[in-house]
Protein backbone atom coordinates (compact mmCIF):
# COMPACT_ATOMS: atom_id res chain seq x y z
CA UNK A 1 0.00 0.00 0.00
CA UNK A 2 1.18 3.46 -0.80
CA UNK A 3 -1.42 6.36 -0.43
CA UNK A 4 -2.93 5.58 3.09
CA UNK A 5 -5.11 8.79 3.83
CA UNK A 6 -5.80 11.60 1.61
CA UNK A 7 -7.64 14.95 3.51
CA UNK A 8 -9.29 17.50 1.87
CA UNK A 9 -9.99 20.94 2.60
CA UNK A 10 -12.36 23.58 0.98
CA UNK A 11 -11.25 21.71 -2.18
CA UNK A 12 -13.75 21.43 -5.71
CA UNK A 13 -17.22 20.49 -4.00
CA UNK A 14 -15.55 19.22 -0.48
CA UNK A 15 -15.66 21.46 2.61
CA UNK A 16 -13.90 18.80 4.17
CA UNK A 17 -13.47 15.12 3.36
CA UNK A 18 -11.09 12.50 5.30
CA UNK A 19 -10.32 9.13 3.52
CA UNK A 20 -8.49 6.23 4.77
CA UNK A 21 -7.42 4.09 1.98
CA UNK A 22 -5.97 0.38 1.95
CA UNK A 23 -4.69 -2.09 -1.11
CA UNK A 24 -8.31 -3.16 -2.55
CA UNK A 25 -9.73 -0.64 -5.47
CA UNK A 26 -11.84 1.66 -4.79
CA UNK A 27 -15.22 1.93 -6.42
CA UNK A 28 -16.38 5.71 -5.86
CA UNK A 29 -19.87 5.84 -7.62
CA UNK A 30 -22.78 8.72 -7.13
CA UNK A 31 -25.09 10.88 -9.62
CA UNK A 32 -23.38 13.12 -11.98
CA UNK A 33 -21.94 16.29 -10.64
CA UNK A 34 -21.82 14.42 -7.05
CA UNK A 35 -18.00 15.46 -6.72
CA UNK A 36 -16.75 11.94 -8.02
CA UNK A 37 -14.18 12.73 -10.18
CA UNK A 38 -12.72 15.81 -7.77
CA UNK A 39 -11.93 12.91 -5.29
CA UNK A 40 -9.79 11.39 -8.19
CA UNK A 41 -8.61 15.08 -9.12
CA UNK A 42 -7.26 15.72 -5.87
CA UNK A 43 -4.74 12.58 -5.80
CA UNK A 44 -3.90 13.63 -9.58
CA UNK A 45 -2.33 16.67 -7.64
CA UNK A 46 0.30 14.78 -5.56
CA UNK A 47 1.91 14.65 -9.10
CA UNK A 48 3.69 17.38 -10.84
CA UNK A 49 1.27 19.93 -12.74
CA UNK A 50 -2.01 20.75 -13.25
CA UNK A 51 -3.77 17.42 -12.29
CA UNK A 52 -6.23 15.50 -14.51
CA UNK A 53 -7.94 18.68 -15.41
CA UNK A 54 -5.18 20.90 -15.96
CA UNK A 55 -6.73 23.62 -14.14
CA UNK A 56 -5.32 26.64 -12.84
CA UNK A 57 -4.89 26.58 -8.58
CA UNK A 58 -7.39 29.21 -8.39
CA UNK A 59 -10.01 27.40 -10.47
CA UNK A 60 -9.78 24.53 -7.31
CA UNK A 61 -11.63 26.55 -4.68
CA UNK A 62 -14.03 25.47 -3.74
CA UNK A 63 -15.31 29.12 -2.82
CA UNK A 64 -14.15 30.34 -5.97
CA UNK A 65 -10.87 32.42 -6.85
CA UNK A 66 -10.83 34.76 -3.53
CA UNK A 67 -10.54 31.35 -1.67
CA UNK A 68 -7.58 29.02 -1.01
CA UNK A 69 -7.88 25.02 -0.72
CA UNK A 70 -5.66 21.84 0.90
CA UNK A 71 -5.07 18.98 0.48
CA UNK A 72 -3.04 16.34 2.70
CA UNK A 73 -1.62 13.34 2.53
CA UNK A 74 0.13 9.94 4.00
CA UNK A 75 2.81 8.26 1.03
CA UNK A 76 4.27 5.34 2.36
CA UNK A 77 6.45 7.27 5.76
CA UNK A 78 6.20 10.81 4.15
CA UNK A 79 3.37 13.68 4.50
CA UNK A 80 2.61 15.62 1.75
CA UNK A 81 0.37 18.62 1.95
CA UNK A 82 -0.14 20.72 -1.13
CA UNK A 83 -2.16 24.21 -0.82
CA UNK A 84 -3.39 26.90 -3.23
CA UNK A 85 -3.55 30.77 -1.17
CA UNK A 86 -6.47 32.64 -2.41
CA UNK A 87 -5.58 33.76 -6.23
CA UNK A 88 -1.88 31.69 -5.88
CA UNK A 89 -0.40 29.01 -7.38
CA UNK A 90 0.13 25.92 -5.17
CA UNK A 91 2.49 25.15 -3.64
CA UNK A 92 4.27 21.61 -2.07
CA UNK A 93 5.61 20.55 1.37
CA UNK A 94 7.08 17.15 1.60
CA UNK A 95 7.48 16.43 5.70
CA UNK A 96 6.76 20.08 6.57
CA UNK A 97 9.75 21.06 3.71
CA UNK A 98 8.46 23.17 1.02
CA UNK A 99 9.78 21.28 -2.40
CA UNK A 100 9.50 22.14 -6.49
CA UNK A 101 6.26 19.99 -7.72
CA UNK A 102 8.56 17.89 -9.16
CA UNK A 103 10.08 15.77 -6.54
CA UNK A 104 6.34 14.54 -6.25
CA UNK A 105 7.23 12.28 -8.70
CA UNK A 106 9.77 10.25 -6.94
CA UNK A 107 7.33 9.49 -4.35
CA UNK A 108 4.87 8.44 -5.97
CA UNK A 109 3.31 8.03 -9.46
CA UNK A 110 -0.29 8.76 -10.53
CA UNK A 111 -1.75 7.55 -13.97
CA UNK A 112 -4.78 8.69 -14.92
CA UNK A 113 -7.49 7.79 -17.54
CA UNK A 114 -10.28 10.22 -17.75
CA UNK A 115 -13.35 10.38 -20.13
CA UNK A 116 -11.64 13.19 -22.56
CA UNK A 117 -8.73 10.71 -23.79
CA UNK A 118 -11.21 8.51 -25.20
CA UNK A 119 -10.52 11.04 -28.68
CA UNK A 120 -6.41 10.67 -27.95
CA UNK A 121 -6.23 9.09 -31.68
CA UNK A 122 -7.95 11.53 -33.29
CA UNK A 123 -6.66 14.59 -31.50
CA UNK A 124 -4.43 16.87 -32.32
CA UNK A 125 -0.15 15.56 -32.07
CA UNK A 126 -0.25 17.82 -28.80
CA UNK A 127 -2.75 15.71 -26.98
CA UNK A 128 -0.59 12.48 -27.86
CA UNK A 129 2.77 13.69 -27.11
CA UNK A 130 0.97 15.25 -23.58
CA UNK A 131 -0.71 11.68 -23.24
CA UNK A 132 3.14 10.31 -24.18
CA UNK A 133 5.12 12.99 -21.72
CA UNK A 134 3.01 11.88 -18.57
CA UNK A 135 3.61 8.12 -19.05
CA UNK A 136 7.18 8.86 -19.59
CA UNK A 137 7.23 11.21 -16.30
CA UNK A 138 5.74 7.98 -14.27
CA UNK A 139 8.66 6.11 -15.54
CA UNK A 140 11.04 8.41 -15.42
CA UNK A 141 11.02 11.45 -12.75
CA UNK A 142 13.85 13.83 -14.58
CA UNK A 143 11.65 13.99 -17.70
CA UNK A 144 10.04 16.58 -15.49
CA UNK A 145 12.84 18.94 -15.31
CA UNK A 146 14.11 18.42 -18.56
CA UNK A 147 10.97 19.45 -19.80
CA UNK A 148 11.35 22.36 -17.85
CA UNK A 149 14.38 23.32 -19.01
CA UNK A 150 14.02 22.51 -22.98
CA UNK A 151 10.89 24.99 -22.56
CA UNK A 152 12.65 27.76 -21.33
CA UNK A 153 15.13 27.95 -23.84
CA UNK A 154 12.32 27.56 -26.37
CA UNK A 155 10.83 30.32 -24.98
CA UNK A 156 14.07 32.72 -25.37
CA UNK A 157 14.59 31.40 -28.68
CA UNK A 158 11.14 32.27 -29.65
CA UNK A 159 11.19 35.80 -28.48
CA UNK A 160 14.42 36.71 -30.74
CA UNK A 161 12.45 35.01 -33.71
CA UNK A 162 9.82 37.10 -32.96
CA UNK A 163 11.69 40.17 -32.28
CA UNK A 164 13.53 38.89 -35.84
CA UNK A 165 16.93 39.29 -34.27
CA UNK A 166 19.34 37.86 -37.38
CA UNK A 167 22.16 37.71 -35.71
CA UNK A 168 23.63 33.45 -35.22
CA UNK A 169 25.14 34.44 -32.17
CA UNK A 170 22.12 35.00 -29.95
CA UNK A 171 21.06 31.51 -31.39
CA UNK A 172 23.80 29.23 -30.23
CA UNK A 173 23.78 29.18 -26.64
CA UNK A 174 19.82 28.35 -26.23
CA UNK A 175 20.28 26.50 -29.07
CA UNK A 176 22.76 23.69 -27.66
CA UNK A 177 20.07 23.81 -24.16
CA UNK A 178 17.30 23.22 -26.36
CA UNK A 179 19.44 20.51 -28.23
CA UNK A 180 20.90 18.97 -24.83
CA UNK A 181 17.46 18.45 -23.19
CA UNK A 182 16.24 17.57 -26.34
CA UNK A 183 18.23 15.19 -27.18
CA UNK A 184 17.30 13.92 -23.64
CA UNK A 185 13.59 13.89 -23.35
CA UNK A 186 13.66 12.32 -26.74
CA UNK A 187 15.82 9.17 -25.13
CA UNK A 188 13.43 8.76 -22.67
CA UNK A 189 10.42 8.61 -24.45
CA UNK A 190 11.96 5.93 -26.72
CA UNK A 191 12.75 3.60 -23.70
CA UNK A 192 9.14 4.87 -22.08
CA UNK A 193 7.42 3.62 -25.25
CA UNK A 194 9.40 0.69 -25.20
CA UNK A 195 8.82 -0.52 -21.93
CA UNK A 196 4.97 -0.02 -22.29
CA UNK A 197 4.94 -2.24 -25.20
CA UNK A 198 6.82 -4.75 -23.46
CA UNK A 199 4.31 -4.74 -20.40
CA UNK A 200 1.59 -4.68 -22.91
CA UNK A 201 -1.06 -7.94 -22.37
CA UNK A 202 -4.10 -9.42 -21.24
CA UNK A 203 -8.16 -9.33 -22.58
CA UNK A 204 -7.03 -5.77 -24.12
CA UNK A 205 -4.97 -5.73 -27.74
CA UNK A 206 -1.63 -4.74 -27.89
CA UNK A 207 -0.47 -1.50 -29.56
CA UNK A 208 2.46 -1.23 -31.83
CA UNK A 209 4.08 2.16 -30.82
CA UNK A 210 6.18 4.59 -32.62
CA UNK A 211 7.47 7.99 -32.01
CA UNK A 212 6.93 10.32 -34.83
CA UNK A 213 9.18 13.72 -35.10
CA UNK A 214 6.56 15.04 -37.75
CA UNK A 215 7.86 17.14 -40.90
CA UNK A 216 9.50 14.09 -42.09
CA UNK A 217 12.34 14.13 -39.60
CA UNK A 218 14.18 11.07 -37.93
CA UNK A 219 13.57 10.84 -34.02
CA UNK A 220 16.58 13.16 -32.98
CA UNK A 221 18.44 11.55 -29.64
CA UNK A 222 21.76 13.15 -30.33
CA UNK A 223 21.89 16.83 -29.57
CA UNK A 224 23.91 17.51 -32.17
CA UNK A 225 21.80 16.32 -34.75
CA UNK A 226 18.83 18.67 -32.75
CA UNK A 227 21.69 21.39 -32.39
CA UNK A 228 22.19 21.21 -36.32
CA UNK A 229 18.65 20.97 -37.84
CA UNK A 230 17.83 24.07 -35.20
CA UNK A 231 20.45 26.30 -36.91
CA UNK A 232 19.42 24.67 -40.39
CA UNK A 233 15.66 25.67 -39.95
CA UNK A 234 16.11 29.02 -38.24
CA UNK A 235 15.68 31.09 -41.73
CA UNK A 236 11.90 29.45 -41.48
CA UNK A 237 11.09 29.90 -38.01
CA UNK A 238 12.54 33.67 -38.51
CA UNK A 239 9.47 33.81 -40.84
CA UNK A 240 6.76 32.09 -38.73
CA UNK A 241 8.35 33.96 -35.55
CA UNK A 242 8.92 30.66 -33.34
CA UNK A 243 10.43 27.48 -33.35
CA UNK A 244 8.71 25.19 -35.86
CA UNK A 245 11.28 21.78 -35.44
CA UNK A 246 12.24 19.96 -32.67
CA UNK A 247 11.36 17.51 -29.67
CA UNK A 248 8.23 19.70 -29.16
CA UNK A 249 6.71 18.67 -32.09
CA UNK A 250 7.07 15.02 -31.17
CA UNK A 251 3.97 12.81 -31.73
CA UNK A 252 3.28 9.18 -30.77
CA UNK A 253 1.92 6.71 -33.47
CA UNK A 254 -0.08 3.67 -32.30
CA UNK A 255 -1.26 0.53 -34.77
CA UNK A 256 -2.57 -3.02 -33.94
CA UNK A 257 -3.74 -6.16 -34.89
CA UNK A 258 -2.22 -8.34 -38.13
CA UNK A 259 -3.00 -5.71 -40.57
CA UNK A 260 -0.93 -2.75 -38.36
CA UNK A 261 -4.16 -1.10 -38.07
CA UNK A 262 -3.54 2.72 -37.17
CA UNK A 263 -5.41 3.82 -34.55
CA UNK A 264 -6.86 7.08 -35.98
CA UNK A 265 -8.49 4.76 -38.24
CA UNK A 266 -10.22 2.19 -35.38
CA UNK A 267 -13.29 2.11 -33.91
CA UNK A 268 -13.92 3.54 -31.26
CA UNK A 269 -14.92 0.44 -29.12
CA UNK A 270 -10.85 -0.51 -30.39
CA UNK A 271 -9.59 2.80 -29.65
CA UNK A 272 -10.86 2.62 -26.47
CA UNK A 273 -9.48 -0.47 -25.46
CA UNK A 274 -5.94 0.18 -26.97
CA UNK A 275 -6.05 3.30 -24.28
CA UNK A 276 -6.63 1.10 -21.82
CA UNK A 277 -3.72 -1.59 -22.45
CA UNK A 278 -1.58 1.15 -22.36
CA UNK A 279 -2.53 2.33 -19.08
CA UNK A 280 -2.47 -1.32 -17.92
CA UNK A 281 0.85 -1.27 -19.37
CA UNK A 282 1.79 2.14 -17.66
CA UNK A 283 1.27 0.38 -14.57
CA UNK A 284 3.09 -2.97 -14.83
CA UNK A 285 5.88 -1.03 -16.59
CA UNK A 286 6.14 0.55 -12.57
CA UNK A 287 5.72 -2.37 -10.49
CA UNK A 288 8.60 -1.72 -8.44
CA UNK A 289 7.28 1.64 -7.71
CA UNK A 290 4.26 3.17 -5.56
CA UNK A 291 1.81 3.61 -8.12
CA UNK A 292 -1.59 5.25 -7.92
CA UNK A 293 -4.20 4.60 -11.17
CA UNK A 294 -7.05 7.23 -11.43
CA UNK A 295 -9.63 5.59 -13.88
CA UNK A 296 -12.96 8.25 -14.16
CA UNK A 297 -16.00 7.02 -15.48
CA UNK A 298 -14.33 4.27 -17.43
CA UNK A 299 -17.29 1.23 -16.60
CA UNK A 300 -19.70 2.99 -18.34
CA UNK A 301 -18.15 2.55 -21.66
CA UNK A 302 -17.10 -1.05 -21.46
CA UNK A 303 -19.68 -4.43 -21.37
CA UNK A 304 -20.07 -6.58 -18.60
CA UNK A 305 -17.86 -8.86 -20.09
CA UNK A 306 -15.11 -6.35 -20.89
CA UNK A 307 -15.60 -4.73 -17.49
CA UNK A 308 -14.68 -7.94 -15.94
CA UNK A 309 -11.77 -8.22 -17.16
CA UNK A 310 -10.55 -4.83 -16.61
CA UNK A 311 -11.19 -5.55 -13.23
CA UNK A 312 -9.55 -8.75 -12.64
CA UNK A 313 -6.49 -7.03 -14.32
CA UNK A 314 -7.13 -4.21 -11.94
CA UNK A 315 -6.76 -6.55 -8.85
CA UNK A 316 -3.79 -8.05 -10.04
CA UNK A 317 -1.70 -4.87 -10.93
CA UNK A 318 1.58 -3.71 -8.49
CA UNK A 319 -0.78 -0.04 -8.06
CA UNK A 320 -3.83 1.14 -5.91
CA UNK A 321 -6.71 1.98 -8.01
CA UNK A 322 -9.69 4.63 -7.43
CA UNK A 323 -12.51 4.05 -10.05
CA UNK A 324 -15.83 6.03 -10.22
CA UNK A 325 -19.24 5.46 -11.88
CA UNK A 326 -22.41 6.71 -11.73
CA UNK A 327 -24.61 3.50 -9.99
CA UNK A 328 -23.20 0.62 -7.84
CA UNK A 329 -24.07 -2.29 -10.26
CA UNK A 330 -21.24 -0.92 -12.48
CA UNK A 331 -18.79 -2.29 -9.96
CA UNK A 332 -20.74 -5.56 -9.32
CA UNK A 333 -17.78 -7.89 -10.95
CA UNK A 334 -14.91 -6.98 -7.98
CA UNK A 335 -17.29 -8.66 -5.82
CA UNK A 336 -15.71 -8.44 -2.08
CA UNK A 337 -12.29 -7.33 -4.06
CA UNK A 338 -13.33 -3.85 -3.84
CA UNK A 339 -14.37 -1.13 -1.37
CA UNK A 340 -16.72 0.93 -2.27
CA UNK A 341 -17.56 4.75 -1.32
CA UNK A 342 -20.81 6.31 -2.21
CA UNK A 343 -20.76 10.34 -2.83
CA UNK A 344 -23.79 12.78 -2.91
CA UNK A 345 -24.07 16.97 -3.04
CA UNK A 346 -26.38 18.94 -1.12
CA UNK A 347 -26.50 22.06 -0.83
CA UNK A 348 -23.07 22.62 -3.20
CA UNK A 349 -21.39 20.18 -0.81
CA UNK A 350 -20.17 16.46 -1.34
CA UNK A 351 -20.13 14.16 1.47
CA UNK A 352 -19.06 10.21 1.28
CA UNK A 353 -19.81 7.57 3.44
CA UNK A 354 -18.49 3.63 2.85
CA UNK A 355 -20.98 0.79 1.47
CA UNK A 356 -20.58 -2.52 3.41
Amino acid sequence: MTLHRLSLAQFRSWPRLDLRLDDRPLAIFGPNGSGKTNILEAVSMLAPGRGLRAAAAPDQARQGPDAGWRIRAEIGESGVETTAAPGQTRIVQIDDKQVPQTALARLLRVIWLVPSMDRLWSDPPETRRRFLDRLTLSLFPDHADLSLGYEKAMRERNRLLKDQVADPGWYRALESRMAQAGAALTANRLQAIDRIQTAQGGDFPAARLSLLAGEGHADDAEADSIAARLARMRPRDLAAGRSLTGPHRADLGASWGPQDMPAALSSTGEQKALLLSLILANARALSSEHVVLLMDEVAAHLDADRRAALYDQIVALPAQTLLTGTGAELFDAFGARARRLVVAKEDGRSAAREQD
